[in-house]
C-alpha cells in the first residue's frame, strides 16, 4: 500500500519519467538558496567588525536560514524516502559511479541535518540571549564552555566537509553536462532550465509506436 501511495503521489508531481518531481526539485533549489545565504552571511561577517550592528545581522541571517534549511531537507529526505519520484542513472554510467553519487547525496543529507544543529548548541552553550528569525531569544542555560568548544569544533569542521561535497556534487553534475552529454543535471533543474525534447525525435517515435500498432 506505501509503495502504491508513493507511486501515486509522485506521478501527480512529475511530468517526465527521467527527471525528478516538481516538489523534490523544488526542495532541492530551495536548499542551494538557503546554504548560499548562510555561507555568504558568515563569510560578510568575517570581513568586518563583529561588534557592529551589520555583524549581529548577518549573524541572525546565518542561524535563522541555518535552521530554516534543517526543516527543508528534514522535508526533503521524508519526501524522497516516501514519495518522490526517483528518476534511474543512465544506462551508460558505471555502478561505482552510481554508488559514488549515491553517498555523495547521503553524505550531504546527514551534514544539512547535523550542521544547524551543532550551530545551534554553540549558540544556546554560550549562556547568553541571541536573536533567531524575529525573536531576541533570552539565555536558556548556563555557559558550558567545554562543551561549546567542541560543537563548535564539530561545526567549523562539518562546514569544512559541506563545502568539498558540494564541489563534488557540483564538479559532477557539470561533468555529466558538458562533457559526458548525458541526462544526469537535467534531472534536477526546474522545468523551464530543463533542455526540451525534440519536437522531431518525438515525431519519429509517435510515427514508429503508430507503425507498430498498424
Amino acid at each position: 500500500m506505501m509503495n502504491s501511495f508513493k507511486s501515486d503521489t509522485s506521478a501527480a508531481f512529475s511530468n517526465d519519467d527521467d527527471r525528478f518531481d516538481q516538489v523534490s526539485i523544488t526542495l532541492h533549489w530551495l536548499t542551494v538558496v538557503l546554504i548560499i545565504a548562510q555561507f555568504s552571511s558568515i563569510w560578510l561577517r568575517e570581513a568586518i567588525d563583529h561588534q557592529s550592528a551589520l555583524a549581529a545581522s548577518l549573524l541572525a541571517v546565518h542561524r535563522t536560514s541555518g535552521i530554516f534549511s534543517w526543516f527543508v531537507v528534514a522535508a526533503r529526505a521524508a519526501w524522497r524516502r516516501w514519495c518522490a519520484h526517483l528518476p534511474p542513472f543512465p544506462a551508460s554510467m558505471p555502478r561505482i559511479q552510481q554508488l559514488a553519487a549515491m553517498a555523495n547525496e547521503y553524505s550531504l543529507y546527514i551534514l544539512l541535518l547535523a550542521m544547524p544543529i551543532t550551530g545551534l548548541a554553540r549558540v544556546v552553550l554560550r549562556g547568553q540571549p541571541f536573536s533567531l528569525f524575529i525573536w531576541h531569544v533570552p539565555a536558556l542555560m548556563q555557559a558550558e564552555p567545554e562543551i561549546r568548544a567542541l560543537f563548535a569544533k564539530a561545526h567549523d569542521i562539518g562546514a569544512t566537509a559541506l563545502l568539498v561535497l558540494i564541489g563534488l556534487h557540483a564538479s559532477a553534475a557539470l561533468l555529466h553536462r558538458l562533457m559526458l552529454h548525458d541526462n544526469v543535471m537535467q534531472r534536477m533543474l526546474p522545468q523551464k532550465l530543463a533542455p526540451m525534447k525534440s519536437v522531431t525525435a518525438s515525431g519519429k517515435r509517435n510515427k514508429a509506436d503508430l507503425a507498430k500498432v498498424s
